[in-house]
């Protein structure tokens, strides 16, 4: 018992010496929010690639248009009639028209029978400098289950 209450304050040190470690030297600021809708489709075991057109709307209330594809490596099986997405975005700082564009990587997961939510964080951009944060849980129809890694293609459109 002894030995684990003095093992507490170094646990605690140690958790708060990678915390600190793990904050970046710039912090990242909410610059908008970026809303796609995903095309419907049927996922493959291994591999699937799903079409899709976004909005990005600034803090400042600019608006961008960017078309892409999402793909995903790993589990993803079903069919789907289309799926709508939404992340918060964060960047160093404010952000030029068109930086969204890029590519993105992260992990995701979701599942859906009927209506189904899933969550998927993604970082890329400009020098991976951008952050995608869920808003909230996707929002799909159909018989889906999907896990893996998932890429994000972006292209400002004009």
């Amino acid at each position: 018992m002894l030995g684990t209450i003095r093992f507490a304050p170094a646990l605690t040190a140690a958790a708060i010496a990678i915390a600190a470690l793990a904050t970046p030297a710039h912090a990242l600021v909410k610059i908008g929010v970026l809303t796609c809708h995903v095309e419907g489709g049927t996922g493959a075991v291994i591999y699937s690639s799903k079409a899709l057109r976004c909005k990005f709307r600034s803090t400042s209330g600019r608006e961008e248009r960017y078309i892409g594809s999402i793909t995903r490596i790993g589990l993803d099986i079903g069919r789907t009639t289309g799926t709508s997405l939404m992340w918060n975005v964060f960047a160093p700082g404010s952000a030029k028209p068109g930086a969204l564009a890029g590519s993105y990587a992260g992990a995701s997961a979701q599942a859906t029978l009927g209506t189904g939510v899933g969550a998927n964080v993604l970082v890329g951009g400009l020098k991976r400098s951008i952050t995608l944060q869920p808003v909230s849980l996707t929002a799909q129809t159909g018989l889906n289950l999907a896990a893996g890694v998932a890429g994000l293609k972006l292209r400002s459109v004009r």
